[in-house]
C-alpha cells in the first residue's frame, strides 16, 4: 500500500537536472560512499533522467539508458527519510511504463545485492554470479515484458 502518489517527471530543466544529480549524491555518494567519478558519469548526457518530487521537495531519482537493444534503469535512488512508504516501487513502475512506451520489451538493471527481492516482486529475474561495482555487491536482473519464461539475456 502506497502512503501517497508520488510525483514522478522526466527532467526538462537545468534545475531538475541539479535536484536529481543531488538526491544520488545523498544516496549513493553520502550514504553508500560511492566515488563520484563512478556516480557521475560519461552516459549522463545521453540518459532520460527521473525526479521525484512531492511539492517542491526531491526525494527520488533515476535514469533510463539505452545502450543497445534493451533499456537499462540505473541509479535508482530514494532518500533515506523517504524510503518504505512505497515511493521505490512507484519509481521502478514509473521506469518500466518509461521503457515501454519507448518500445523497449527487454529491461536490463544492476541490482544491489540486497535489493534483488524487491526487483523480482516487479518482475525482474536474477542473472549470473554476483560482481563488485563501486565497492558494492551487484547481480544482473532482466525483464522481458510480456514474457515470464524462456528469457534470454
Amino acid at each position: 500500500m502506497y502512503w501517497r502518489k508520488a510525483m514522478f517527471k522526466i527532467v526538462q530543466s537545468l534545475d531538475e537536472l541539479i535536484k536529481a544529480f543531488t538526491v544520488r549524491a545523498v544516496v549513493f555518494i553520502g550514504e553508500q560512499h560511492c566515488p563520484y567519478d563512478l556516480e557521475i558519469d560519461e552516459f549522463e548526457h545521453s540518459c532520460i533522467h527521473i525526479l521525484g518530487e512531492m511539492g517542491n521537495e526531491p526525494f527520488a531519482a533515476a535514469r533510463l539508458r539505452f545502450p543497445g537493444p534493451y533499456a537499462k534503469l540505473e541509479r535508482i535512488a530514494v532518500r533515506k527519510e523517504w524510503r518504505g512508504m512505497g515511493y521505490g516501487h512507484q519509481l521502478v513502475d514509473y521506469l518500466v511504463e518509461l521503457a515501454k512506451s519507448r518500445g523497449y520489451s527487454l529491461l536490463k538493471m544492476h541490482a544491489q545485492a540486497y535489493l534483488v527481492d524487491f526487483y523480482a516482486k516487479h518482475g525482474f529475474v536474477r542473472h549470473g554470479e554476483m560482481f563488485e561495482e563501486a565497492g558494492i555487491e551487484h547481480f544482473l536482473m532482466v525483464m522481458e515484458v510480456g514474457k515470464s519464461e524462456g528469457l534470454k539475456v
